[in-house]
């Protein structure tokens, strides 16, 4: 038994569940108000029988216990398998020694930090010299509730308060520098021989202080703003260590990270403050990105909780390209050096990616979040709601101040937004934007057209110019042997694992299977198509991977999987590997192989969709016994989920024909 079957074998999910929820027992199942969607008659249903849950409302989705704690939490495998672990009494593999102890060493730097955050909320509360400070909160409108809910904090303007308070409490000189709590002197004459950490004095001194915590409500850093009024800079952080990384943190994410996924929506300011403000004033689905430029990084970490994002700009240039520029991160440019500039072009290309809803939400001219807030707490909310997608928002920027007399200044916007409508995959979404732009130009539709037509002509020509030669082209892999014919048939095979497997193994093969799925009218390999909790977390990180690079090897892998993890991609490999020793040699074509692994994922489909039309079912005669109200909608879920099932049926009966 794997690990992870044996934290589910030892956990209840109605328990488990039951600790976020009020379930209420109905007939052999339970129910309740779905916790990822606002809702006021409960869609969400355990199944103790099946350990499974489903929420028949907005969401139409479910799974087991690992699948509910993620979602909820906002957690990742690895965390999730950690705490589940621990609830259920397993006992993980342990770490390497190497790792074991570089654990050690990032807890350590945590309680030196969560002591700091402390030690600075007590300072702001009672310490005289913080009035300064008390005032300038007050005058920002943040309340008591406020204060503590961020555990806002005072640092004195000694230059060694912080390190004679922290040392007291039993800390090393290095752990508080580590924690970029203390800058160390250059080392010069007789100190040059001092041990580390000796010649250092307080990074924060006479600032506000505002604790940076990561999505477990961790502190890892610290922004301080000067109270003095001609103090520069503004606002310190906390430099890189290893625990903070300014690319990788979204400041207010601990707190919003429960809203944003009952809400469906998030919005990403610049500020500290504009966070603070909107959570004050009850609108506790806005972060902040941590540094002046949003990265792919932070965009991945919000996509785990909702994939609509809105972007609160700046109303002036400036602020709209600081925003933007770091969506060039998430267009693979790490190499290049390129300037701070509004690319929409990237921004669409990464909500195809990423498979969200990138919309931009333009605020009043002179005016930022906190600001807006606080005086037209109405307005924001009608900003957000009235938030644009990027098409739309570039194109509105585009023609602000155009002469609409002006043809060559017309034909100069709409070759300016060629690029970005070619990177408009849907092809709706592409006619669609092709009329806007010629109703705002008052152009031909037509014009626009063969405009981006031919913009399509040229940019394939440069791509094919710069392919690598047909000859260099060979499909195949030489390095790798020959994989003998397999089929999966066999009762040796688990389903699962055998997908898995292939596609990793092979990972082109991921695009031409989803077109085969395309073609019968099926969705794409989806993690949901992975029940087994540790196979749906190597899935993921594989596609992950693969969003940045052509190709992903086994060993990159597996090198970001948790111990647990890489053990199950290991028997998966391994499997594999043992079923096809057995058989004779046989070449096998990459058509028989994608027909393989579509009748494999057609046939884990088909077992799930005859599980839950039996839920359902069942769910069904319970409801029109009782009367409940509810009985009309599991009748639609029914019929619907009974229709999917006949149509994956139906593909898999063609898949096998073909076969």
């Amino acid at each position: 038994m794997s690990v992870v079957d044996e934290v589910k074998d030892r956990l209840d999910i109605v328990e488990v569940i039951s600790s976020y929820l009020q379930v209420d027992k109905a007939g052999r199942n339970y129910k309740a108000l779905c916790p990822f969607h606002s809702e006021k008659t409960p869609s969400f249903v355990v199944f103790p029988e099946s350990q499974r849950w489903y929420c028949f409302g907005a969401c139409n989705e479910g799974g087991d216990v690992f699948n509910f704690v993620m979602k909820m939490e906002g957690w990742d495998f690895r965390v999730a398998l950690e705490a589940l672990a621990a609830q259920a009494g397993v006992e993980l593999q342990p770490p390497s020694p190497a790792k074991a102890q570089a654990v050690e060493e990032a807890d350590q730097l945590r309680e030196v930090l969560a002591t700091a955050a402390r030690y600075y909320h007590h300072l702001l509360i009672n310490a005289p010299q913080a009035q300064a400070a008390r005032d300038y909160v007050a005058e920002r409108g943040l309340t008591g509730a406020t204060v503590d809910a961020f555990m806002l904090g005072y640092s004195l303007p000694e230059w060694d308060s912080t390190r004679t308070y922290l040392v007291e409490q039993g800390y090393s000189l290095e752990h508080i520098l580590d924690a970029g709590l203390l800058v160390e002197r250059e080392a010069d004459g007789a100190a040059a021989g001092s041990a580390r950490g000796t010649d250092t004095y307080d990074r924060f001194r006479n600032r506000l202080m505002i604790p940076i915590r990561d999505s477990r409500a961790r502190v890892v850093g610290f922004g301080a703003r000067t109270l003095d009024p001609d103090g520069v800079p503004k606002y310190l952080n906390s430099p890189k260590t290893n625990l903070f990384e300014k690319s990788d943190i979204l400041f207010g994410l601990d707190l919003a990270a429960r809203d944003i996924r009952r809400q469906d929506r998030v919005v990403i300011a610049e500020g500290y403050l504009d966070v603070m403000q909107a959570h004050q004033a009850g609108y506790k689905t806005v972060v902040a990105q941590m540094g002046t430029a949003l990265t792919e990084t932070q965009l991945r970490k919000l996509q785990r909780h909702s994939k609509r994002m809105i972007l609160a700009l700046d109303p002036d240039a400036a602020g709209v390209q600081a925003t933007l520029r770091g969506v060039e991160v998430a267009r693979g440019a790490l190499e290049k050096e390129w300037e701070p500039v509004f690319d929409p072009r990237g921004l669409v290309g990464y909500e195809a990616r990423l498979g969200a809803e990138i919309r931009i939400l333009q605020l009043p001219f002179g005016m930022d979040p906190d600001d807006v807030i606080r005086d037209e707490p109405d307005t924001w909310a009608q900003l957000v709601e009235e938030a644009l997608p990027v098409v739309d928002f570039y194109l509105r920027l585009l023609i602000k101040d155009i002469d609409m007399e002006d043809t060559k200044a017309k034909a100069q916007v709409v070759d300016k937004l060629m690029p970005v409508l070619r990177a408009v995959a849907n092809p709706v979404e592409r006619e669609d934007y092709l009329q806007k732009i010629a109703r705002s130009l008052r152009v031909d539709e037509r014009a626009v057209l063969a405009r981006l037509q031919a913009s399509e002509r040229q940019h394939m020509e440069r791509r094919q110019r710069r392919a690598v030669p047909a000859e260099l082209q060979e499909s195949g892999h030489p390095d790798e042997p020959e994989r003998d014919a397999v089929t999966i048939d066999h009762p040796g095979v688990v389903m699962e694992g055998y997908c898995l497997s292939r596609l990793v193994r092979r990972p082109d093969l991921l695009s031409h299977v989803n077109r085969a799925l395309s073609r019968r009218g099926l969705q794409a390999v989806r993690p949901q198509d992975f029940e087994q909790p540790s196979l749906r977390a190597i899935f993921e990180a594989w596609t992950e991977l693969l969003d940045s690079r052509p190709s992903v090897s086994i060993e990159a892998l597996r090198d970001g999987l948790p111990p647990g993890v890489q053990d199950q991609l290991d028997f998966v490999l391994a499997q594999e590997a043992g079923l096809l020793a057995l058989r004779s040699t046989v070449e096998i074509s990459d058509e028989q192989l994608v027909r393989d692994v579509v009748v494999a994922l057609l046939r884990l489909r088909q077992r799930r969709l005859k599980q839950l039309v039996q839920d359902l079912r069942m769910l069904m005669l319970e409801a029109h016994e009782e009367g409940d109200a509810r009985a009309k909608q599991y009748d639609q879920a029914h019929l619907a989920h009974a229709q999917m099932l006949l149509k994956t049926q139906r593909a898999l009966a063609l898949s096998r024909e073909l076969g």
